[in-house]
């Protein structure tokens, strides 16, 4: 029985995201946790919050054991950008792009 969470809008951009995503696939949730825990990257909190999140709709939805829970899938789309300009040098604009990312986590149970 799959649990999914979603995380919409994220204001980390999809490649970071990917990079912290693809540590905790296929992990048991513990070592996942721990994992995203530790990590560095701005994306681990962002991540870890996700699962978290994953965990308590299956502790929610019930009938399934907490212990035999694993990391199936982490899925990082694209979101909307957020487009504002930069003033330059000689009365010019430059465009900044601020990326947002749509994450998906998807648990399974161990057989």
């Amino acid at each position: 029985m799959e649990i999914t969470a979603k995380l919409s809008y994220a204001r980390i951009t999809p490649r970071k995201a990917r990079l912290v995503g693809d540590l905790c696939k296929s992990l048991p949730v513990a070592k996942a946790s721990a994992q995203l825990q530790y990590s560095q990257k701005k994306g681990g909190a962002i991540i870890g919050k996700l699962l978290k999140s994953a965990i308590a709709n299956a502790r929610e939805k019930g009938g399934i054991d907490l212990d035999n829970l694993y990391v199936k899938r982490v899925v990082v789309g694209d979101a909307p950008m957020l487009k504002r300009f930069m003033p330059r040098a000689m009365g010019r604009a430059t465009p900044i792009r601020k990326k947002m990312s749509h994450i998906t986590m998807i648990l399974d149970e161990a057989r």
